[in-house]
């Protein structure tokens, strides 16, 4: 094949935009243009002011796209037909949601903007292209996608489908895209789909190494995704229900993680206990490799794929009875002060934040919810809760929102840590030993899991609208790049009702310290030792 002068990616989300803007970087002889219908999406990609909070994106994107050190080769545009045309090499960054009805709603993936994708594709591009499967999709979507390219696709012009699944964590993606652990690219395995596969691993090959560049069959591609989501949700659900059994018997789910960390088979990543995983991928994913299971008649296999999700729900819930029982079992009219909206930490993301589920439980507790988070607008906290079942007068009677954590703390009869947010601990941090884990002697942060990023959606249809405009730049981003100041617990203390308790829902807090303050603290994975 012909050298790659033109890269398309289609849908300028956290897939797209990001992984353009670093295969822009890397590749400067390439042109590399992200595609979507949003205009306002693009004018944000073409500013100062991105649509999304990702530290250090801002650096990469300017020097790929402002030609102030270097000619331009990254180009955000809505002229997705003219660039499809110019395109050597295709990817597809939409969004596949869970369906919300029909066969398999709550569960089966809906495809419906990535057969847009592939079939506009088809229409317009006017010479053999390289199509890649960015988005996570079910297996054997290629053999789906032949078979439309072949109907619609205009004589004479070929295509090679590849699959290249994002392995990015929101706010590590910079450096996820910079330094990946492994790239994977999976083909037919027939010459020419070996021959593509070849092509776009030499577009990668300019920054990662060889070794970090594993080929597949098309199928072990697509289904690998889904595979790694699947055994880092398990992960952590499993370390969830460890810690229920640590607060009963009064063992501590942080030296639990770090004496079977320590165990080279099992290893520390993603053995912290907190309030629930989120994001838009982990729930998503683990629930379409229970639907495959279903389609393919393993019952067994799908409902143990289906208690990761239940785990994982029961654990955010289980989280709010404890609030509740151990404020006297009531919240009515009581001040609490949550902080964190987002899922983790360095995003702006809110979708499915393990935050929502609580709020929503205070809310009908009658509490009076008191909200910061140093990203996170009060336009998306609102949207968020509204679309996930509150109702919006009840939200405006309980739900409030503060610009700074001692607003929020003042009068309040408990805060309630539920995003790890580093101003929110106050540990000691010293260096981590290799392999180390959740030390509770070096009483290290206990990030929360880097759950991946879900694929991103070009606006296709109307009535992706609505999601698309919760993470619009008006609502979704702060653009606060600079570390905020470590919260000061002892003032925090001092402005809050008595008696004042903290509930740690991401194990940033050293419990010790706080109650040395007066503070009573409760935290996920630890109970009462006597």
């Amino acid at each position: 094949m012909a050298p790659v002068k033109s890269v398309c990616f289609i849908g300028a989300g956290f897939v797209g935009g990001p992984s353009g803007a670093v295969l822009a970087l890397k590749n400067p002889d390439v042109e590399v243009s992200v595609v979507d219908l949003s205009e306002t999406r693009i004018a944000a990609w073409n500013s100062d002011a991105l649509p999304i909070y990702e530290p250090g994106l801002l650096p990469v994107v300017k020097e790929a796209r402002d030609a102030e050190v270097r000619p331009q080769n990254l180009f955000f545009t809505t002229d997705v037909k003219g660039t499809i045309k110019r395109a050597d090499i295709v990817f597809i960054c939409v969004n596949t949601p869970t369906k919300t009805a029909g066969i398999g709603a709550g569960k089966a993936p809906n495809m419906a903007y990535f057969e847009s994708a592939t079939r506009m594709i088809a229409a317009e591009a006017e010479s053999d292209t390289i199509i890649v499967e960015k988005s996570t999709v079910p297996c054997r979507t290629a053999a789906n996608m032949r078979e439309i390219l072949k109907a619609v696709g205009k004589p004479g012009v070929n295509f090679e489908i590849l699959s290249n699944p994002e392995f990015l964590a929101e706010g590590t993606a910079v450096a996820d895209l910079m330094k990946p652990d492994r790239i994977l690219i999976g083909s037919m395995q027939t010459p020419s789909g070996l021959e593509a596969a070849e092509v776009l691993a030499n577009l990668y090959g300019s920054w990662v190494p060889k070794e970090n560049i594993l080929k597949t069959n098309i199928w072990s591609s697509e289904l690998a995704k889904l595979a790694a989501n699947a055994l880092l949700a398990q992960r952590i659900s499993s370390i969830n229900a460890l810690s229920a059994i640590c607060e009963a018997t009064g063992a501590d789910v942080g030296e639990i993680a770090y004496a079977a960390g320590l165990d080279s088979r099992i290893g520390s990543r993603m053995l912290q206990a907190s309030v629930g995983f989120g994001g838009s991928c982990f729930r998503k994913d683990v629930l379409n490799l229970s639907y495959m299971a279903e389609t393919l008649h393993l019952p067994e296999v799908a409902a143990y794929w289906q208690s990761v999700v239940a785990i994982n729900e029961w654990q955010k819930s289980r989280f709010t009875k404890r609030v509740i029982s151990t404020l006297y079992g009531t919240l009515t009219g009581k001040k609490i002060a949550v902080y964190g909206f987002s899922y983790k930490k360095n995003t702006a993301d809110t979708r499915e934040s393990a935050a929502i589920s609580v709020v929503k439980d205070l809310i009908a507790e009658q509490a009076k919810v008191c909200i910061y988070d140093p990203q996170v607008t009060k336009a998306q906290i609102w949207e968020e809760l509204d679309i996930n079942g509150c109702h919006l007068a009840d939200v405006e009677k309980f739900v409030t929102i503060a610009q700074n954590p001692y607003d929020c703390a003042s009068e309040s009869h408990a805060v309630i840590v539920l995003t790890e947010w580093d101003e929110f601990s106050n540990k000691d941090v010293v260096p981590a030993k290799k392999n180390a884990g959740e030390n509770p002697q070096q009483l290290l942060p206990s990030p929360v899991a880097s759950e991946h990023n879900s694929d991103n959606e070009m606006d296709m249809t109307p009535a992706d609208k609505s999601a698309r405009e919760r993470y619009s730049p008006k609502t979704a981003v702060k653009h606060v790049e600079a570390q905020n100041a470590k919260v000061d617990w002892e003032q925090i203390f001092d402005i809050m009702e008595r008696p004042a308790f903290v509930f740690d829902g991401r194990r940033v807090i050293d419990a010790g310290k706080l109650q040395r303050l007066g503070f009573r603290v409760e935290c996920i994975g630890r109970g009462n030792p006597f």
